[in-house]
């Protein structure tokens, strides 16, 4: 499914089904990428890559050519990602120690990262391993090496806290797990380009059912028109 039909057929009916959303992120990987898809949200995207596409999956506990979400009865309990959730191997997928996964995200290896955050700053900062609240329990993982090792990090995630607070902002106020590190936002009401390349602004990509200014008046924050 192309960005284009995504968004045509999700204007007015913001916010996006988690669904198309991970759709939407899909379509946006280029063909013969090697991809990690986050804890969380960004392990869905992994059921809307074209079975052609040439796209291969990798997940930090050490599997790569991950494919989709197995069916109810034929779930392998051994064969599961890094969030422990059931997936499937695709033809020529290889097992291998956990140091060498690590090894491929530190060094460079992977196209893209697809994370989950608690924040993004519109410099790029991403916070998405502890909401600092006292007895949450931390949760960095392999988060830290993909948002700086990867070639590119993108986040997914829903725009607005459960109680209504925005989660881009000017600056991150939460525990960060990387520096300038994002350079794209797809959230349930709009995609959003940001990072160190634009210079402190953040710039409107995409919006679903939602106007500019109301994209602004519920971030607080200004926003470029098109993209880069």
């Amino acid at each position: 499914m192309s960005a284009e039909t995504i968004a045509a057929g999700s204007r007015g009916t913001a916010p996006l089904s988690t669904a198309q959303l991970a759709a939407r992120v899909a379509a946006d990987i280029r063909p013969g990428s090697y991809v990690n898809l986050g804890i969380g949200l960004p392990t869905l995207v992994a059921d809307h890559l074209p079975a052609d596409s040439g796209i291969t999956l990798h997940t930090e506990n050490g599997l790569l050519g991950m494919g989709p979400s197995p069916r109810a009865d034929l779930v392998d309990p051994e064969l599961i990602n890094a969030g422990k959730v059931p997936v499937t191997e695709l033809a020529g997928a290889a097992y291998f120690h956990q140091a060498d996964s690590f090894a491929m995200m530190r060094g460079g290896h992977i196209d893209v990262c697809v994370l989950g955050a608690f924040q993004v700053s519109i410099s790029g900062d991403l916070a998405n391993w502890s909401t600092g609240s006292p007895g949450a329990v931390p949760a960095v993982g392999g988060a830290m090496d993909l948002a700086v090792g990867a070639k590119r990090s993108v986040v997914m995630m829903k725009l607005l806290t459960k109680d209504g607070r925005p989660k881009l902002v000017r600056e991150c106020t939460l525990p960060l797990t990387g520096v300038g590190c994002v350079s794209r936002i797809y959230s349930d009401v709009a995609v959003i380009d940001v990072g160190p390349a634009l210079d402190g602004e953040a710039r409107l990509v995409e919006a679903f059912g939602v106007s500019h200014g109301e994209l602004e008046e519920m971030l607080g924050l200004g926003l470029a028109s098109g993209q880069g």
